[in-house]
Formats: structure tokens, C-alpha cells, sequence
């Protein structure tokens, strides 16, 4: 099974000044945990909902109505392709203990996020379980 067969599609991104707060009505508005963060063309970052709470809400003198996603986002991003494996991704996931990837096309375009959600659904139970420890192992 590929990538492309289980992600989510038609992911957006925001820049790395929009405010904290639309971020957060995005995430709502869409049911969703992250949000990439992009500059120039290019993925440099997410923000997810535990950023907003750990970097953000929870910091000594942070001012939400101020705060943008470059403020809380995590930088760097790691990706995976459309065309890959799904095992491949799950074991990047779980290298990385990160819940969310990023997928990306041949021409290094963002078409989709996978998450431990879409491979609960379509995955083994084996590769489910493993990514699972593995990513709830740093918590």
C-alpha cells in the first residue's frame, strides 16, 4: 500500500506570520492537529495544537493577540512521497516519534498529510501497534 492511498488530501499551509490565534480556529474549523508552516514555496515548519499549548499558552510572558506561528511552530520539517511505501512512512514516523507526516510529490509539492489516525485505518495491526509505542514512548 502507498502513502497517497491513505492520506488525507489537499492539505494548506500558512505563513510563519499568521497570528496563533487564526491558526487555532483553522485547526478547529478543520478537525485537525497541525498545521504546516511555508515560506517562499517552501516547508519550513508545523505548528500543532500541543505548540500552541507548550511553547505558547503555557510561556512566561506570552501574549496570544501578538503571537505568531513562527513563535510557536516547531522548524524543520520532515516529509514523506505520495509514491512511497506505507511501511516506509510508518517507520519514519516512528524514528521521528512524530504523529503527523507531510507528504510531497515528485516535484517537492505538498499534496496530503498522513497521520497515526489514517494508519490506524489502513495499516496491519503489527505496524500499527509498533508506530504507536514508538510514538507514545517520549510521553
Amino acid at each position: 500500500m502507498k502513502v497517497k492511498d491513505v492520506m488525507h488530501k489537499g492539505v494548506d499551509w500558512v505563513g510563519p506570520d499568521t497570528p496563533v490565534t487564526e491558526i487555532a480556529k483553522l485547526m478547529k474549523g478543520h478537525d485537525i492537529g497541525c498545521i504546516p508552516i511555508g515560506d517562499n514555496d517552501r516547508l519550513i515548519g508545523m505548528v500543532t495544537d500541543r505548540d500552541i499549548v507548550c511553547k505558547g499558552l503555557a510561556a512566561k510572558n506570552f501574549d496570544a493577540s501578538r503571537a505568531t506561528a513562527r513563535d510557536v511552530m516547531t522548524q524543520g520539517i520532515h516529509c514523506c512521497r505520495e509514491d512511497d511505501d506505507l511501511a516506509k512512512a510508518i517507520h519514519h514516523m516512528e524514528s521521528l516519534k512524530v504523529r503527523r507526516l507531510p507528504v510531497i510529490n515528485k516535484s517537492k509539492r505538498m499534496v496530503g498529510m498522513v497521520s497515526l489516525g489514517d494508519i490506524g485505518q489502513f495499516a496491519n495491526g503489527e505496524l500499527v501497534s509498533g508506530c504507536v509505542k514508538s510514538v507514545a514512548a517520549h510521553h
